[in-house]
């Protein structure tokens, strides 16, 4: 774990060297995650949950900009067996780096992958901790793409919406294929940079 974290921090540490106009803040906000229908005829409900992390907004032109990140994101799904309903929380540090096209008045556009790397999981029936699924259970690191709308306030506030659609199956014992699936609505805080909109 103290490898990803170190791996987080000197991505952003780069991406934050290398930017000659950047700005640089908090995000954070709900997770409604789930995950994709995989045939074998179970059903996965929505599960809530949160993310939170540091950004970094950096400007190739006033139109376009590409947005690094490292978030802290409580994914998984919920799922009953017999009449018990299971809540399956997985833990992921992920790393999107995301392509914005700024439209004009604050408001954009974004699209772009994302790399996460599985730091945990939790199995509940209410506070009961089932090990139905462990952690074993599922690969380490997961690609999904993401795909988005935003807008960043003069103020330095914004609000963003984004849903990650994944791409490996992170299964790590059956043949069945699973894929996470995140809608992400949040807020943004920009700590330093401009202090006003570029476009």
């Amino acid at each position: 774990m103290k490898k990803i974290y170190l791996l987080a921090i000197l991505a952003m540490a780069g991406f934050a060297v290398q930017a000659q106009s950047a700005d640089i803040g908090l995000k954070g906000g709900l997770n409604l995650a789930t995950w994709s229908n995989n045939g074998s005829g179970a059903a996965y409900q929505n599960r809530l949950g949160f993310n939170g992390g540091l950004y970094a907004k950096i400007f190739a032109t006033p139109q376009l900009s590409i947005q690094p990140a490292v978030v802290y994101s409580s994914q998984g799904t919920k799922y009953t067996v017999g009449s018990q309903e299971h809540n399956l929380k997985l833990n992921y540090v992920n790393i999107p780096v995301m392509l914005q096209a700024n439209v004009g008045g604050g408001l954009y556009a974004e699209a772009g992958p994302q790399l996460g790397f599985l730091i945990g999981t939790a199995d509940k029936v209410g506070d009961i901790e089932t090990d139905y699924f462990t952690t074993n259970d599922f690969k380490k690191n997961d690609v999904s793409v993401g795909v988005g709308l935003g807008y960043a306030g003069t103020s330095g506030f914004g609000v963003n919406a984004r849903y990650n659609f994944g791409l490996t199956n992170i299964n790590n014992v059956g043949t069945n294929k699973i894929k996470n699936n995140v809608l992400q609505v949040g807020l943004t805080m920009r700590l330093s940079g401009n202090s006003g909109r570029r476009y």
